[in-house]
């Protein structure tokens, strides 16, 4: 494999994009970089509220922030100044969050410099909502997971139990209902495929088949 490569996972709230995600690290031994807790983090270290500050402001708490990515495959940590992120940033409130920094140009054009600055000197799995569109659109290998919204809600509803988090499936569905319209209908960045991404529904297919079919795609270009 030529070195940095570059593999890139967009899709929508719930598809399996983090699971999917590492996985292909650990088969490919790269790093894993989740462009989702980026924001994520973002919005929870600035806090409710900060989409709403005035541009200097926002500026200024921008310029605050150091992302770093170490480790590969599962292992992989991201880190915010210095400090690992956890399960903190995980829930559906922060999710929220990150979708209205989201929409914020300057938020984008930071994470934009940010996230190619790591991929140019590290190869990586890069999984978010606008990988193979705007952040490495030369990436050699790109894919688009998609899933109805029901089947999204409910593998989600699994996870957050699986964390030992309070979850309730109709509030899940209508959370992530207005996240996709949000994410698909903003000005800057809307969520859609690359014209050259391989388009894989899931809601039918469990991950081991999912998994499967990616990883025989990137070993035709990889391997």
């Amino acid at each position: 494999m030529p070195v940095p490569f570059i593999i890139t996972l967009d899709g929508p709230a719930g598809v399996g994009k983090s699971s999917l995600a590492k996985r292909l690290a650990d088969r490919f031994e790269i790093a894993y970089l989740d462009t989702g807790a980026m924001f994520r983090g973002t919005a929870w270290k600035l806090g409710e509220g900060s989409w709403e500050w005035s541009e200097e402001r926002l500026k200024e708490g921008l310029d605050s922030l150091e992302f770093a990515l170490s480790g590969s495959g599962s292992n992989s940590v991201l880190s915010l100044n210095g400090i690992p992120l956890t399960d903190e940033i995980r829930t559906e409130t922060v999710g929220m969050w990150a979708s209205n920094m989201a929409r914020i140009p300057a938020v984008r054009e930071y994470q934009k410099i940010a996230q190619r600055g790591i991929g140019h000197t590290t190869s990586l799995i890069a999984e978010g909502r606008d990988m193979g569109t705007v952040i490495f659109p030369q990436a050699a290998c790109k894919f688009f997971l998609d899933a109805d919204l029901e089947e999204r809600a409910h593998r989600r509803f699994l996870q957050l139990q699986e964390m030992g988090k309070p979850a309730d499936l109709a509030e899940l569905t209508e959370q992530i209902r207005v996240r996709d319209e949000q994410d698909r209908n903003r000005k800057v960045a809307p969520l859609r495929p690359a014209e050259d991404a391989i388009i894989v529904d899931t809601t039918r297919l469990d991950i081991h088949g999912v998994f499967e079919r990616l990883v025989e795609e990137v070993k035709k270009i990889y391997d």
